[in-house]
């Protein structure tokens, strides 16, 4: 018998009792790993981790708040929200019910890793004890009794466990807070609970349930890698940073600015890391890639060096390998994931973003950029920020333009406000035309880029930043996806001001299928037109301010850019959740970003729009590279642990 002491508690009582007292740390200073637990109770859970959460609540208020959410989708968004704003260093537990309760959740599982955001999710399972299968909800398969419809999380995971005992739980619940706190790893976490084991007590040691700190670690580079790097920056005459969002989540923005002004580089942004640096400092060049600036993709197809730093190098961010086109092109890559420091056949630099760019500013003393080529870097800024203005101040009629919506909201809000977005055209014109002027200012969820995650994204960035003004941007398809959590704002007395754009339709793939030949074929909201047989006749009488209202929220209408201005003033003075529709003409397209998607078009087609589209897609797939073996050390040496 083990002398230690030991105290007597369900299994959900003793996850509710452990996550209650983790903690993370970085730079000496603590955060509470879980702000608390969002939830939807179904029988799977109900009298389990339910019940636990109900005694926590009486017992110890604000250990570990409980929060009622509408869709389990919705409260993981929610919880990958409040991480990405807490900079990965806080996040929330979400329980869910067996069956299509935790399946629910899957999406957000796979938006979370996508994105390397953490958040823990605690579904449901079927019986260990199995007297009682099959139950309700559960997955019968012929070949095998130990899977159910969790298994569905493995692969979107980045750690998954189930319990079938209660001795299993101390090991899964640590293995979890270790994936949770390492910024290389994390992502989705994923504890599949047996009901009938959530509800079964077990004798704990007690020492399980003290405070415990993860320390977050800041990597610093290897020295070699270091050495290999400053001597290929140094040998560049046109190099470029790629800031994504590991500047941002290091809270290296101050280091970033530094290396800029030491040496002159020029910075472009991903979706992740926009306000890496303010929008008007002479070295931004905005944003990159497919969405991107004219100035950033004119500067990237001549560089002769790209230093990436804390970017997986999406497909957008490299125009689809079309953005770099410079024969000669190296790259440096710093990351905290040796995965995407590899990534290119660059240097890799395997190290923490902050730490990487303090080493290197500290090396590189000294050397710098040419003059003209920061003057050529500030006037192709300053000629797109005059795009951007004209684009704001538009004057479309008789509806408005998105590019106007935007720029309203840019100049109503404060630079410490937020910008939500997700899907849909409005990231695209975001991307290239937000002026951001805070490194927590801009929130665009691009790598799953999923309809539905907006207004429960803007829940979970007011709740992690509530002296901040969170504008939530969704058009009306992402609204049709997912509004519920509106109800979880109401109730919590959550402010967002949600601005709703009506365009009657899917707007980006609407603008994406004209351009592949495809007609907008399916994207408009139209009723069946009884003479053609298609989805083509009149405009669908669809009222979702109406539906907003419905759900607690004081609504507004716009009719004019000017109606929404005011109406945006009025809404910063409100205390509770405010939507403001908009309508606005879809057929109005952002700036050109002289930039391009790789999405293929049909290769056969007697339709004369498709073929125009696949000549025009063969010229630019032509322009495509694939960048593994390119470029080099100055001596022509295989680099950062890659061969040829």
């Amino acid at each position: 018998m083990s002398s230690r002491p030991m105290v007597r508690l369900t299994v959900a009582q003793a996850v509710v009792r452990f996550l209650s007292v983790q903690y993370s740390a970085r730079d000496g200073e603590e955060h509470k790993l879980f702000a608390g637990c969002f939830g939807i109770f179904g029988h799977g859970n109900v009298a389990g981790v339910g019940q636990a959460l109900l005694e926590a609540e009486l017992n110890e208020p604000g250990a570990l708040p409980y929060h009622q959410a509408r869709n389990e989708q919705g409260m993981v968004h929610a919880s990958v929200a409040f991480a990405r704003m807490r900079n990965r260093l806080s996040t929330f537990a979400c329980t869910s019910s067996i069956g299509p309760g935790a399946t629910n959740m899957l999406t957000g599982a796979a938006l979370a890793t996508i994105n390397r955001l953490p958040v823990l999710l605690l579904p449901s399972d079927v019986f260990a004890t199995r007297v009682s299968s099959p139950v309700l909800q559960e997955l019968e398969l012929p070949h095998t009794y130990d899977i159910s419809v969790n298994d569905a999380f493995r692969p979107l995971s980045r750690f998954f466990d189930r319990v079938w005992r209660p001795e299993q739980l101390p090991s899964a619940l640590l293995a979890a807070m270790r994936v949770l706190t390492d910024p290389a790893e994390t992502g989705a976490v994923t504890i599949a609970l047996p009901q009938d084991v959530q509800a079964e007590a077990h004798d704990w040691t007690k020492e399980l349930f003290n405070r415990r700190v993860w320390h977050v670690a800041r990597p610093v580079p290897e020295p070699a890698a270091l050495a290999r790097a400053v001597e290929v920056i140094r040998s560049a005459r046109r190099p470029l940073v790629v800031a994504g969002g590991g500047v941002i989540y290091s809270e290296a923005t101050a280091e970033l600015r530094v290396f800029a002004e030491a040496t002159g580089v020029p910075v472009a942004e991903t979706q992740a890391g926009k306000g890496s640096l303010p929008y008007d400092h002479p070295l931004a060049l905005g944003a990159l890639g497919s969405t991107g600036t004219t100035a950033a993709n004119r500067i990237s197809a001549e560089a002769d060096l790209v230093i990436g730093i804390g970017t997986r190098y999406s497909d957008f961010t490299t125009a689809s390998r079309t953005a770099f086109g410079n024969p000669e092109v190296r790259f440096v890559n710093v990351n905290i994931a040796a995965f995407d420091a590899a990534k290119q056949s660059g240097v890799a630099v395997v190290a923490d973003a902050r730490e990487a760019l303090r080493a290197l500013t500290k090396a590189l003393a000294g050397w710098g950029t040419e003059p003209d080529y920061r003057a050529q870097a500030l006037h192709l800024a300053r000629e797109w920020d005059a795009t951007v203005e004209r684009a704001y101040k538009l004057g479309h009629q008789p509806l408005p333009a998105q590019s106007e919506v935007i720029g309203v909201v840019n100049e109503v809000s404060e630079p410490r406000d937020v910008v939500i977005c997700a899907a849909g055209s409005m990231p695209g014109d975001l991307h290239k035309l937000w002026r951001t002027r805070d490194p927590k200012g801009y929130h665009v969820e691009y790598g799953f880029s999923c309809m539905g995650y907006e207004i429960a994204g803007g829940l979970g960035v007011k709740m992690a930043a509530p002296d901040r003004n969170v504008f939530v941007m969704v058009g009306d398809g992402s609204y049709l996806m997912m509004a519920q959590e509106l109800v979880t704002a109401v109730q919590e007395g959550v402010k967002v001001i949600v601005v709703l754009v009506q365009n009657h339709g899917f707007a980006s793939i609407g603008e994406l299928s004209e351009s592949l030949g495809s007609q907008r074929f399916g994207t408009w909201y139209r009723y069946r037109n009884t003479a053609s047989g298609r989805l083509d006749g009149d405009v669908l009488p669809v009222d979702l301010a109406a539906n907003a209202e419905s759900l607690g929220v004081r609504v507004t209408r716009a009719r004019t850019i000017d109606e929404f201005r005011n109406a945006l003033r009025q809404a910063k003075g409100d205390k509770g959740p405010v939507l403001v529709q908009v309508e606005t003409d879809p057929l109005v397209p952002a700036p050109n970003s002289e930039s391009w998607w790789d999405v293929p078009v049909a290769e056969a087609s007697n339709l004369d729009s498709t073929r125009k589209a696949r000549r025009s897609y063969e010229v630019n797939k032509a322009r495509q590279r694939n960048f593994v073996g390119a470029g080099g050390t100055p001596e022509s040496e295989p680099v950062g642990g890659t061969s040829r």
